[in-house]
């Protein structure tokens, strides 16, 4: 609908609708055949010779459908554009309802059947809209689609958000330890008291608080990035004890093991910079850098 001219390419995925999922209608067809006879039918009212191609690439959803040329001349414009419209609102009307159950109909019987189950003449307003309003109360979604995984906040502000809720969980407790025994030395480390993700809510301002809710996850996808440094199951933060941690039961190809060792160490050690009592554990064994001497 955007112009005359346009072209299109669709690679259909997952079955939808215009307003919701799509609901099968030929038990005779695969789900996957149904819905890409269903994307070309969208392409032929829209009123495009409908191409399809299979691509050559990893997936089993390979099939493209292909709209170069239209099937009427441009004095049609108007004409086509109510029909799309009518087209568009019948599919809602049949979703709502779910009117529509016949099967084993053929591609022409589904078009004209549902036009005419519908109705065939459009409310008064919609035909006034037809050229202006596509489909009232749709909200696209912003061209650029803002990342919002915590990922992009500021690495300050993530920083200092995992300072607090560490040091909250371990002055929570202090009394709490754990033995160490590397190198035939009894040392205690401590590794604080878990906290329920709303605990430590209650612990950080309100503006650390609002910056965190327009993020998906909020709080607890901000602690579940920093691996390092918590584990939160269940609905509560620990602090992760590295010496609990198995080692993979899965053997490596020397490939891949030789490129896992070139990439140790390519990172601080959270604990041995800020917790009170250091690492875990030894420097040899801590998959993070004891300083910066140590860093790759």
């Amino acid at each position: 609908r955007s112009s005359y001219s346009c072209c299109y390419f669709v690679l259909p995925c997952c079955f939808f609708d215009f307003h919701g999922k799509y609901s099968r209608r030929q038990s005779k067809k695969t789900q996957y055949r149904e819905y890409l006879d269903f994307v070309a039918q969208v392409g032929f009212v829209c009123g495009f010779h409908v191409e399809e191609d299979c691509l050559r690439i990893p997936s089993t959803k390979r099939v493209c459908l292909i709209g170069k040329n239209r099937t009427y001349p441009p004095t049609e414009c108007a004409l086509i554009d109510k029909q799309i419209t009518q087209y568009i609102n019948n599919r809602q009307t049949c979703a709502v309802v779910t009117c529509d159950r016949r099967v084993g109909f053929n591609h022409k019987d589904h078009c004209d059947g549902v036009c005419k189950e519908a109705g065939s003449e459009l409310p008064e307003n919609e035909t006034d809209t037809a050229g202006t309003i596509w489909m009232p109360g749709f909200q696209p979604r912003e061209k650029v689609e803002q990342i919002r995984n915590c990922a992009s906040l500021p690495r300050d502000f993530v920083d200092d958000v995992v300072l607090q809720v560490a040091n909250l969980l371990l002055n929570a407790a202090p009394q709490k330890s754990c033995s160490n025994m590397h190198g035939g030395n009894r040392n205690t480390w401590n590794q604080g008291e878990s906290l329920s993700l709303k605990e430590v809510a209650e612990h950080l301002n309100k503006e650390t608080l609002k910056r965190l809710k327009s993020e998906y996850g909020g709080l607890q996808t901000l602690l579940k990035n920093n691996h390092q440094v918590f584990e939160v199951l269940n609905g509560r933060v620990h602090i992760r004890d590295w010496r609990k941690e198995k080692p993979s039961r899965k053997t490596k190809p020397e490939v891949k093991r030789r490129l896992s060792a070139e990439a140790f160490k390519t990172r601080l050690c959270w604990f041995f910079i800020h917790h009170p009592d250091g690492c875990s554990l030894p420097s040899e064994s801590c998959p993070y850098a004891h300083g910066t001497e140590e860093l790759r």
